[in-house]
């Protein structure tokens, strides 16, 4: 390896590595603006600037590519004097707004004015003012800020993948704008606000509510998707002020979605936080003894042996497990996580999962995408898939509905039945497959949520095995699951195969059969028709549709007010924090099941958080490890059957309003409306 001398230091390097790189390397922080690790360098606002040997003027290190031999000073006085200089350029027309602006106190140019910048201005002109422009319901702008570091334009074109952004004018006119000053069309738009150095992009919703060092911050995960995203929750008392990404390079990069960090205004609208018990066709409050002898007696009465817990969205393991033993200590085995008729093979854990893992995205040649819409169902995934289009050339086919995925694709059919195409290689994507060296497969819940989900399953399996995208060493064969909570459920058996392949018909059959006692775990998603006649305990932090529907209503706390723990579509164990204590009144649902069991004969065998996730992980050996990426196994199922035909249609119609949180939202109607030209 190439060896770089850097004030006085011989640093080793890898090459292609610029100047600034190994700076890092050497331990030197080097100021900047413009450059970001995961952009284009652009090279335009010099702070970087950094000595060379046998240069007759400073050079910007985040633009020259570092060579054998190099001699590099960073600290000398000339390099000071140039930094300073750059730093009064960039204040002359900066406004003094630092005692309003919501970027105080995280602000790079604050920062390093305070090392750079001088304490009195030489400027006597009047300053620059430039107009605010319109990007949507989501960032504020305050462009007399801007710095034209163009990170955000960056971005946009090559991240997100939309060219929404750009520069328009020369010198002292150049202004960063949406052109035709409209929304921003992405659902990474958020980000920029992370990458803005200065004040010039805000967060709208969050704007003059509170300061940062007036925040509690706390590490978490994200339960808007099935990624898991690593995020940081800002509170302030009960109430969720602002979601960050943090960095993690195996699952989101720093990437979140904007419904991931703008839906969190929905946390304190239209919330369940008392017990009630329907009479006379009206929900009444109630207290917790009351609504917990009705149920025992309602259980009694319409027979323990029926009674029925369905899961939803965000519901988290200790949840389920709870659930799941206490309907079994009934003598009942009816419950499920299939709301939406999704099919897996039993027994077969990379039937349901993302067994490349999300980072592996990132090598990949070739990606055939079947009945998936990754923008919706995975947005940060989908940038990923975008990264391998720019870098690799990576090559991506489609079946299912054309849609736009901010790259190109060859779009195959509309149709399930291309799989057959494919299997018998009379599809043009065929030789491509073969041609590869790493080929990944996504399917999507659209793909398999019919009664011909498994043979689906079977022949993408195949297909899988005959083009080596499934090898002895690697799995390329992935589901994408929609929802945090269902790769959990599968895994600790939150399933009966009685409800397969039908799920709506067959959950309609058995209630109309017994009218048992239904317990609803957030499950909001369900046609509620099926649920006629059934005695409902709708268990759920939000009054969605369902909850209106219920006989009784119990408060549980959303994924800010507790501990819980989730699997991820690659099968990663993850454990959110709890941020604040639960609202009024709202309980645990584990809670809930462990104080209905002593009404019974068979009492759950835990009475605090950590015996039940002993119970969990004794029972269950995969939720002993936390983060821990597991190893992918070989593909052992598959049969080439022929699939019939059927057109996909994907089945989340509105990106911002897709679970009870974003449609209690007011930031995400507005996206919806503006954006998707949908009215809530």
């Amino acid at each position: 390896m190439p060896f770089i001398t850097i004030d006085n230091q011989e640093i080793e390097f890898e090459d292609g590595m610029t100047v600034m790189q190994a700076c890092e390397l050497a331990g030197v922080e080097i100021p900047r603006f413009c450059y970001h690790d995961r952009l284009s360098i652009a090279g335009n606002c010099r702070m970087c600037l950094v000595e060379m040997d046998k240069s007759p003027k400073p050079i910007a290190s985040c633009a020259m590519p570092a060579t054998e031999g190099m001699k590099i000073k960073t600290n000398t006085d000339s390099i000071k004097r140039a930094r300073k200089g750059i730093m009064e350029f960039l204040l002359i027309n900066h406004p003094l707004d630092c005692p309003i602006c919501d970027q105080g106190g995280e602000c790079d140019l604050q920062d390093q004015a305070l090392h750079y910048g001088l304490d009195r201005s030489r400027y006597e002109e009047n300053k620059r003012a430039v107009k605010n422009k319109y990007m949507g319901p989501l960032v504020g702008t305050i462009m007399t800020r801007c710095i034209h570091c163009t990170r955000c334009v960056r971005f946009s074109t090559e991240i997100a993948g939309v060219d929404d952004l750009g520069l328009l004018g020369r010198g002292e006119n150049a202004e960063i704008t949406t052109y035709l000053e409209k929304a921003i069309e992405s659902e990474l738009s958020g980000n920029v606000i992370d990458l803005c150095p200065v004040g010039a992009l805000t967060n709208k919703p969050y704007a003059f509510k509170a300061r940062p060092w007036e925040l509690n911050k706390t590490e978490s995960v994200d339960i808007f998707d099935a990624m898991g995203s690593s995020i940081r929750i800002d509170t302030l008392g009960k109430k969720t002020l602002r979601v960050l990404p943090r960095l993690n390079e195996e699952i989101n990069e720093e990437w979140i979605s904007d419904k991931s960090r703008f839906a969190i205004d929905g946390l304190s609208k239209e919330r369940i936080d008392i017990p009630y018990i329907k009479r006379n066709g009206k929900l009444i409050s109630t207290e917790w003894d009351e609504v917990l002898n009705r149920i025992t007696q309602e259980i009694s009465k319409h027979g323990k042996e029926n009674t029925l817990a369905l899961s939803g969205k965000f519901t988290d393991i200790e949840t389920l497990f709870a659930t799941k033993y206490f309907v079994q200590s009934l003598g009942s085995n009816f419950f499920d996580c299939r709301y939406d008729n999704a099919q897996f093979i039993e027994n077969q854990r990379s039937s349901y999962l993302f067994n490349s893992s999300i980072q592996e995205i990132d090598n990949a040649e070739v990606i055939l995408l079947v009945g998936t819409n990754p923008r919706w169902e995975a947005s940060v995934l989908n940038a990923r898939i975008r990264k391998s289009y720019i870098n690799n050339d990576c090559k991506i086919g489609l079946i299912g509905k054309k849609i736009d995925l901010t790259y190109e694709y060859s779009h195959l059919s509309d149709n399930i039945e291309h799989l057959n195409d494919l299997l018998n290689d009379r599809s043009p994507f065929s030789e491509l497959l073969k041609n590869s060296k790493k080929s990944l497969m996504i399917i999507g819940n659209s793909a398999i949520n019919f009664r011909d989900g498994k043979e689906v399953l079977n022949v993408c399996s195949e297909i899988a095995k005959k083009y080596n995208i499934s090898t002895n060493n690697f799995n390329g064969f992935n589901v994408l699951q929609q929802d945090i909570s269902k790769a959990g459920a599968i895994d600790i058996g939150f399933y009966n195969n009685d409800f397969a392949q039908n799920f709506d018909q067959k959950i309609k059959d058995h209630i109309s059969k017994f009218n048992p006692v239904v317990f609803l775990l957030s499950c909001d998603e369900i046609n509620h028709s099926i649920l006629e006649g059934a005695f409902i305990v709708y268990l759920g932090h939000h009054g969605d549709v369902l909850a209106q529907l219920a006989n009784v209503v119990l408060p549980t706390p959303a994924y800010t007010e507790k501990s819980s723990t989730y699997v991820n579509m690659e099968g990663r164990v993850l454990q959110t924090t709890r941020c604040y204590h639960p609202l009024g009144e709202s309980k645990e649902e584990w809670k809930i099941f462990r104080s209905l069991s002593n009404n019974f004969s068979q009492k759950l065998r835990f009475n605090n958080l950590s015996e039940l996730r002993n119970e969990i992980s004794n029972l269950f050996p995969v939720f002993k490890e936390i983060n821990n990426l597991p190893s992918s196994s070989k593909l052992d199922f598959g049969s080439a059957t022929k699939i019939e035909n059927r057109v996909l249609e994907y089945n989340i119609k509105n990106f911002y309003m897709t679970d009870v949180i974003s449609r209690a939202s007011i930031t995400m109607a507005n996206c919806s409306r503006e954006i998707l030209n949908k009215v809530a």
